[in-house]
């Protein structure tokens, strides 16, 4: 049997989410705006959840942890890591609960960011990196007793992410592929099984960057693994580890992790924007990249599903990251 929730369970949880969080739409992509980037002759489909709650998926998962905390834990308000769009989930869902929340932040974050969880009403905390990130969050929980929000390893994110993925399942007749960006590895531990509930002969394919590829070496080691450094521009895919449960589900349902160099990431922030007008921060160009890169020869003339997971960008991060 598959790892990771079941059919009945993704249908469970997107009735819980039923007119709280938004139903994204799946577009297929109109080659002539894409030049020859696109595989030749692929019926490319991009499931479109940058337009989510808070900007990515991440509200998903938060909507059921904050639904499932008993009224103690909701006293004592939650807490979150991230650099960013987990950071505007939960803000966003614990104002939206009543909830009092204090992410944790990285200090090289995108200002609007920062400013995006304050205007939610979330006490935002800086830290200096990724790794002091944690460790702060687990004073927080420790003097506080706030309850911690996972980025990646909770079956919460899992199961709103598998909704994320049943949803572009079945806005779609057939599927070859599914191209799924890798952070920590909440978001395809969900799409995975989400997508295969639809589409069980679908050939999922997780991207990383080189700089932050601590699933790609999971997969090698086989076994959850601790990266020593994070160095990508793709600051949203930079979890520093993978994580038992989430390792566990992706090894299950993924057939392979490909790794992409941050100029490719750059050039697909590129063509998104020139093709369809969207400004997307570098984990939501990921699957562009991975399709128009090392992936475009063997997706020609394959029906393709790729996701814009969020953008949370301001415009002078992303003309930096650009020009």
């Amino acid at each position: 049997m598959a790892l990771g929730p079941t059919q009945s369970q993704i249908e469970a949880a997107a009735s819980a989410l039923h007119g709280r969080i938004v139903a994204t739409p799946t577009l297929r992509l109109n080659s002539s705006r894409f030049a020859d980037a696109l595989p030749e002759k692929a019926s490319v489909h991009m499931k479109l959840e940058l337009f989510q709650q808070a900007g990515s998926f991440k509200s998903r998962g938060v909507v059921l942890a904050i639904d499932a905390l008993n009224q103690a834990e909701r006293d004592a308000g939650v807490t979150a890591v991230s650099a960013g769009n987990h950071a505007l989930a939960t803000a966003w869902g614990a104002r939206a609960a009543g909830l009092s929340a204090k992410v944790v932040m990285m200090k090289s974050a995108d200002p609007v960011r920062v400013e995006g969880c304050k205007a939610l009403g979330a006490e935002v905390v800086l830290a200096d990196n990724v790794g002091t990130a944690f460790d702060t969050v687990e004073q927080i929980i420790a003097d506080e007793g706030r309850t911690m929000l996972h980025p990646f390893e909770s079956p919460h994110m899992t199961l709103g992410a598998a909704t994320c993925g049943y949803e572009l399942g079945r806005s779609v007749d057939h599927l070859d592929y599914a191209i799924v960006p890798v952070g920590g590895g909440g978001l395809i531990s969900g799409m995975a099984p989400g997508l295969h509930a639809v589409h069980p002969d679908c050939t999922i394919i997780g991207v990383e960057p080189f700089g932050a590829d601590s699933m790609y070496r999971s997969f090698e080691a086989g076994e959850a693994v601790r990266l020593d450094a994070v160095d990508t521009i793709a600051d949203s895919l930079g979890a520093p580890m993978a994580m038992p449960n989430s390792f566990a589900i992706a090894r299950d349902h993924v057939s392979e992790i490909v790794r992409l160099e941050d100029d490719a990431l750059r050039q697909a922030m590129r063509l998104l924007m020139h093709g369809m007008k969207i400004m997307a921060e570098p984990a939501c160009a990921a699957t562009m990249a991975a399709i128009c890169e090392p992936l475009r020869k063997r997706l020609a003339e394959k029906s393709v599903a790729i996701i814009a997971c969020g953008s949370n960008i301001s415009v002078e991060k992303f003309a930096a990251l650009t020009n």
